[in-house]
């Protein structure tokens, strides 16, 4: 893949993601440019932030000439400081691609040693092992960041099948060069948005599958609870004119075409109305979707800003707060508020399969209830869940510590916003999940009558791995087994919308 810096799409960061990209970079004009200016700041008098002082509170710090390569090592060395669990070799990607990307457009003043330190290791599959935890999100995601630059130094540590390897060892295994740092480049790399925009953005991503297969289990539901098709009549949501909406309406029709259990109830049902799990799906739905694309037009903005400190321009290096990480703080909070969402009504959609009072089907969705507890608790997993997820969505974005003396004053806690929805994911996966098992369980009460073709794709492929249970059985491990084909994307609903769209 070329990378053409400022440029990148979500569908070309969905491949850095996964690992199906290589990338090189055809124009270095730019870099060598904000480079030379540098070299020159380096080599004169003037004091310059970044180049020969201090930094955060010691900026009227200054700094031999002969210690500016000091300056930068002592810079990372310092800063590496994160602790807990090591980022995901995708979001590592995402971290060195964007980074090598936003470097590449010529405002930082590194040499192209640096970018190119970056593409190499990224296109040989080196992933350093950085912690997850650390990072405001303001000043840069500096500690994150700095365990990345030390790995590519070879004094960190790199992330090898799982287990934390030593850098230098991995480096040569792979036949990389140890990076070593001029005057601005610790800094340079260090200051950036680039850890909390890669965790936002693979927390997009997966939520692009998740939300396409809740659309599935919500209409598999629908059918199930023998639910009118009528709320999702196309001039419902045209006079509203909400575009998510419109669209999410659009799957759940096409979904229910030519269900025989759709058709088995058109004439002498007594319901009036469906219940909102049901009837609401679009107006929920599609504001999900709504929210999911602001997010994804936020989040690719950024992983194509130039987001360090000080900036490179024609003929002066100015200061300013680009590395503050707010846009990414509220891209995931509406995200959080997104993945909450999706996670309460399909949990509400369970709660109204196992209630016969309102899908009119056996009790608990088992054959003999008394005798059998169906999915009575499988329930309660799905609601302590939804739960769950509540806390998790409160916004992050609304605080701030102040750090460095006070002199970095505000703070957008933006890397544990993003850290925080991967385990939001995981909830709703598992929700969906139990949704789809519970929604399967009413549509085998049904048969013979055979629901959509669509439907019933879906209900085939749950059924490859997961039995119908309608006696009590050990529940968890389907519950497991279906959460691994929400999360591998094997159950998504046919043309679901994109979030890039």
């Amino acid at each position: 893949m070329k990378l053409i810096p400022g440029q990148l799409t979500l569908a070309q960061l969905a491949d850095i993601a996964a690992g199906r990209a290589a990338l090189e970079l055809a124009d270095w004009s730019a870099v060598d440019r904000s480079a030379a200016m540098v070299a020159a700041a380096a080599a004169g008098d003037a004091p310059v932030y970044g180049v020969n002082t201090g930094f955060g509170k010691l900026a009227s710090t200054r700094i031999a000439k002969d210690q500016l390569a000091q300056l930068q090592l002592n810079l990372i060395r310092s800063h590496a400081v994160g602790v807990g669990a090591p980022m995901s070799p995708e979001v590592m990607r995402l971290m060195l691609a964007t980074k090598a990307g936003s470097l590449a457009r010529g405002f930082s003043g590194v040499r192209r040693e640096v970018v190119q330190s970056l593409l190499d290791a990224f296109n040989a599959g080196f992933i350093p092992y950085v912690p997850c935890q650390g990072s405001v999100g303001a000043s840069g995601d500096l500690a994150p960041l700095a365990h990345m630059t030390l790995a590519l130094m070879g004094e960190g540590e790199a992330l090898v099948d799982g287990k934390r390897m030593p850098a230098r060892d991995e480096l040569a295994r792979l036949e990389l060069q140890p990076l070593t740092l001029a005057a601005k480049e610790g800094l340079a790399l260090i200051n950036g948005t680039q850890a909390s925009t890669a965790l936002a953005l693979h927390a997009l991503l997966r939520f692009e599958g998740l939300f396409a297969t809740a659309l599935a289990s919500g209409a598999m539901t629908l059918d199930a609870a023998r639910g009118s098709d009528g709320p999702f009549d196309a001039r419902i949501h045209e006079v509203r004119g909400q575009p998510g909406q419109i669209e999410v309406a659009a799957v759940y029709r096409a979904m229910a075409t030519g269900s025989e259990i759709r058709q088995s109830h058109r004439e002498g049902d007594e319901r009036v109305q469906d219940p909102y799990c049901l009837r609401c799906q679009p107006q929920v739905m599609g504001a999900c979707l709504d929210q999911a694309r602001h997010a994804a037009q936020v989040l690719v903005r950024e992983a194509n800003a130039v987001t360090d400190n000080p900036l490179v321009f024609d003929d002066v290096m100015v200061s300013g707060g680009n590395f503050h990480a707010e846009p990414v703080a509220f891209a995931a909070d509406n995200l959080a508020l997104a993945i909450a969402e999706v996670g309460a009504i399909a949990e509400r959609r369970i709660a109204m399969l196992i209630d016969p009072g309102i899908s009119r089907l056996p009790p608990f969705l088992t054959a003999d209830a008394g005798l059998h507890s169906g999915f009575m608790i499988a329930h309660v997993t799905a609601a302590a869940l939804a739960s769950e997820n509540k806390s998790l969505a409160h916004p992050a974005s609304v605080d701030s510590l102040p750090t460095s003396a006070n002199q970095e004053d505000h703070v957008s806690m933006a890397t544990f916003a993003a850290r925080r929805l991967h385990a939001m994911i995981d909830n709703t996966a598992h929700i969906v999940a139990i949704e789809m098992l519970a929604a399967a369980q009413g549509i085998d009460f049904l048969r013979p009558l055979q629901s959509s073709a669509p439907v019933e794709a879906l209900h085939q492929r749950l059924r490859a791995d997961c039995a119908s249970s309608p006696a009590d059985h050990y529940l968890a491990p389907d519950i497991e087994r279906a959460a691994a084909l929400v999360q591998a994307g094997v159950l998504k609903a046919s043309h679901a919308p994109s979030f890039g769209g």
